[in-house]
């Protein structure tokens, strides 16, 4: 017998060995309300499906779909049964899921020969999916020695799987298989079909949306934002992998292991450069547009996107055009910390609006677009203190005002100053590469990734408090942040193709100080696991003016 403690109940029964998390949930559900479906959980911290069997004691957590991880497993279960759908329909078909968008999936398919799917084959593809729904077939999980799964995906044609196992080095490999059509996932999957009740189809900029539920409320879509301006900077990093050869992780696997991971990244480097010299200069056209002329640049973007290094190269290249920029950042302008929002739970809610002065802030923006002399604030992190220590601001003929941090682009912000003046521009971490035609990277795990090494370096946080406080974070950002992405008058992307094989280095050693005892695990655990598919690469090629030097370190900005 073994002794499984539930989180959810706070109370432990015994099972025999072997019994699956499936076959336990009966027993613990009835001391516990969940309104939703059951669809994973954490055993020792680590996510596993249903049919995890236990065959010690355990620690288990019971998910649903509001829970991080649950909606990973239910998300990964839906891209298969998309995948597995259109190769029933058509055997020669390549889905490719491109990345996550608007609270859903961007897909690109090809029915052979380069056909896209028309209205048709979307309603045909839809009627064979909802089939599978209704059969409640079962996900079987299998681990097997990495080249009999090589020979599998190979017999499939499925190329991208096969360079991914074979560079990544993994002796046994698990992988999925629906009703006999094997696939690769590297979360757990759903135990059947039946449990996928929320979803939808749709056509979209020449390949397919795929909805998934809404995280707050499972059992409606979530809700559809158009979001043109991002999709234009993932199709433009998609039109150059392309060009370059490197669709998927396993592509940029074999380019780094035939010695050209230093020309990958200094092409990263040449092309982020070429796109911020492209901005400085259409700033400096509207600076000197004589009947509209505009003086005042806000630059923002989510927790660890690289504002800070992206103001900084931009001013280099404002100044290159003949402009003198005066820059702060609305950072300074916090209020004190005892005045500080606070979440529910008490903490302090340091990416909510108020925690920025933004009337005494905005005086100052216009008392400089007047041409006055400002002292501004700087802000002591260490006492939690806003502080005048002399520093003083004028805009002179030719220059122009630039205001960097997370709230830049909140019209409230600067509701004073007239929209024509302004010219705005959002970062975002976007990345464009997937491990396989099947899984997606998520933006997000990008920016956690730097976010981790870059406080764990500087002696903010652990890695444990980070992984903690990220929740927090991206509910922040949902609320704060993105809203005004689409408004900005050019999106930057600050990610590039081999970032994860270069902070692979430095963020798995710092991943392995989070405690097996704590929740936290499970996500570092779940990253270890991600970045290990990366062959790693040293950050000898990366100059000191990467916008990635300002989180692995050795940053001359």
């Amino acid at each position: 017998m073994v002794k499984i403690f539930c989180v959810n109940t706070k109370t432990s029964r015994t099972f025999p060995e072997g019994t699956t998390l499936l076959e336990m949930l009966p027993a613990f559900e009835q001391d516990f309300e969940h309104p939703y479906p059951i669809l994973a959980a954490r055993v020792n911290n680590v996510c596993q499906g249903l049919k995890y069997r236990a065959f010690n004691s355990r620690q288990v957590e019971f998910l649903d779909y509001t829970s991080y991880l649950g909606r990973i497993v239910y998300c990964n279960s839906l891209c298969f049964l998309l995948c597995k759908a259109t190769r029933d329909l058509y055997p020669e078909a390549r889905v490719v899921l491109r990345r996550p968008i608007s609270k859903g999936y961007f897909c690109s398919i090809d029915l052979g020969g380069g056909a896209a799917p028309d209205a048709a084959d979307l309603e045909v593809i839809i009627g064979r999916m909802k089939e599978i729904v209704e059969a409640d077939m079962l996900f079987r999980r299998h681990e097997v020695l990495a080249e009999e799964a090589i020979e599998t995906f190979r017999g499939m044609g499925y190329e991208d799987k096969v360079k991914l196992i074979e560079t990544s080095g993994d002796v046994y490999v698990n992988y999925y298989t629906l009703d006999g059509t094997p696939d690769y996932y590297y979360e757990a999957l759903l135990p059947s079909t039946g449990y996928m009740k929320v979803w939808s189809l749709t056509m979209y900029r020449g390949g397919l949306f795929l909805r998934v539920p809404d995280r707050h409320a499972p059992e409606q879509l979530a809700p559809f934002y158009e979001q043109p301006k991002t999709f234009e900077v993932f199709s433009e990093n998609l039109r150059w992998n392309r060009i370059m050869g490197l669709d998927n992780v396993g592509d940029v696997n074999l380019a780094c292991q035939r010695g050209e991971a230093g020309d990958l990244i200094k092409i990263a480097e040449a092309l982020q450069e070429k796109k911020i010299v492209q901005i400085a200069e259409e700033i400096e056209s509207r600076v000197n547009d004589p009947e509209n002329p505009i003086r005042l640049v806000l630059i923002t973007g989510p927790s660890s996107s690289g504002k800070s290094t992206f103001c900084k190269r931009l001013s280099i290249q404002l100044k290159a055009c003949g402009i003198r920029p005066v820059s702060f950042s609305t950072d300074d302008y916090f209020v004190n910390r005892l005045d500080t929002p606070r979440l529910p739970d008490g903490e302090f809610d340091f990416d909510n609006f108020d925690t920025v002065d933004h009337a005494y802030l905005q005086k100052d923006v216009l008392r400089l677009l007047d041409g006055e002399t400002v002292e501004v604030p700087e802000y002591n992190f260490v006492t939690g203190l806003r502080e005048f220590n002399g520093r003083k601001l004028k805009l002179e003929p030719g220059s122009i005002l630039i205001i960097e941090g997370i709230h830049a682009l909140n019209p409230r912000l600067t509701d004073m100053v007239d929209d024509s003046l302004k010219y705005r521009i959002f970062i975002n971490t976007i990345t464009s590469i997937s491990l396989d035609d099947h899984n997606c990277i998520p933006t997000s795990d990008n920016r956690l990734l730097r976010r981790i090494v870059r406080d764990f370096n500087k002696g903010a946080f652990t890695a444990r408090e980070s992984i903690m406080h990220w929740p927090n974070v991206r509910r922040s950002e949902v609320k704060w942040i993105y809203p005004y992405q689409e408004n900005a008058d050019v999106l930057f992307n600050s990610a590039y193709l081999v970032e994860f094989a270069v902070i692979r280095a430095h963020a798995e050693r710092i991943l392995m100080t989070v405690p097996k005892n704590c929740p936290e695990y499970g996500e570092a655990h779940r990253l270890r696991k991600f970045l290990s598919y990366f062959n790693p690469v040293s950050d000898k090629d990366v100059p000191s003016t990467s916008l990635l030097r300002s989180f692995i370190g050795g940053s001359s900005l």
